[in-house]
């Protein structure tokens, strides 16, 4: 009798919670948090300090943690395009002066210049509470036609520039006693993807390194945070790498119904930084589904794609079937 109640709360736990998340945008936990937790405005007054701030989500990021009323370091390589997200986020909070928001222009691949960046973090504003790696580039191409220098460019940009910034930032947050590392993953961290093998490789380094980070930093007071979004809407399809060095995938990103916007991964990655959370999923029903039964339920995940073709895995990121192929 025992078992037979424990096997129901099982099966009602897992109901509910799959019913539950068909009405979400993002993993039930964050969804909770964002109704019940520590609202953005939380992080009033700290100092954040985003790279990849030119555009996309961490443009957004900025915005949502402007509005909070936070201090704010943008970096990018492209300083005009910062200077634009600096004004958007000043107009977003007129409480926030132009000394507020500090563009620091840097090129992540550039690893000897990260102690001289965070130094001129710190000689701004006198701290850094968070930093949020969320610089990057995906990719799409065959597996079998990309050159292995490919794999080397997005492992040095994805990977190796996150891990040195954050062991500077590290060092300063364990002397300082707190601080907070937060990353931008994505689904593809969690699961293999076709087309883009050395962009799923590298977020899948990326949950190893700060897997590992948490556990060494257990009792301390450092927060990770691994920021995963799904299909989200901007233009990150011409930026892309392909299967040769130096090649960008040159297309524009479909406009979709499907895809996340911008702003509301924004505000879902801000409500995750004021909240702490370890790790979150941000994305519509159909591919949360597909993600929680790949990390959940994997023998029924070898049954499941064998009738799903991997175009129909392209459509869910891309909006569309057939990838450009010279």
């Amino acid at each position: 009798m025992f078992f037979q109640l424990v096997g129901l709360l099982f099966v009602g736990y897992y109901s509910i919670s799959f019913i539950l998340q068909l009405f979400s945008d993002c993993d039930l936990y964050l969804a909770y948090k964002e109704k019940f937790g520590k609202p953005i405005d939380s992080l009033r007054n700290q100092v954040v300090w985003i790279t990849g701030a030119s555009s996309g989500l961490g443009e957004h990021l900025a915005y949502s943690l402007a509005r909070a009323g936070c201090k704010l370091v943008l970096s990018a390589r492209r300083e005009a395009e910062l200077l634009k997200v600096k004004e958007k986020c000043l107009a977003a909070n007129k409480s926030l002066t132009k000394d507020d928001v500090e563009v620091l222009v840097l090129d992540v691949l550039a690893v000897e210049k990260h102690e001289q960046a965070f130094n001129h973090v710190i000689d701004k504003f006198g701290k850094l509470d968070i930093l949020v790696n969320n610089a990057g580039r995906s990719q799409r191409a065959l597996w079998a036609d990309i050159d292995l220098d490919v794999d080397r460019q997005m492992f040095e940009l994805n990977v190796f520039g996150v891990i040195s910034l954050s062991r500077v930032a590290l060092k300063y947050f364990q002397k300082r006693g707190q601080g907070h590392l937060a990353v931008t993953s994505s689904l593809a961290g969690l699961f293999g993807n076709p087309f883009s093998a050395s962009y799923v490789g590298a977020k899948h380094a990326l949950h190893g390194y700060f897997d590992s980070l948490r556990m060494e930093t257990l009792g301390q007071k450092i927060l990770t945070t691994i920021f995963c979004p799904g299909p989200i809407q901007t233009p990150f399809l011409a930026q892309s790498f392909t299967g040769k060095p130096g090649e960008k995938y040159g297309e524009e990103t479909a406009i979709s119904k499907d895809k996340m916007s911008s702003e509301r991964c924004g505000e879902l990655f801000a409500i995750s930084l004021a909240n702490g959370i370890h790790e979150t999923w941000v994305c519509y029903p159909k591919p949360m589904t597909l993600v929680q039964i790949v990390k959940y339920y994997p023998n029924m995940t070898k049954l499941l794609l064998m009738f799903i073709p991997p175009k129909y895995l392209l459509k869910m990121r891309d909006s569309k079937s057939e990838m450009k192929v010279d």
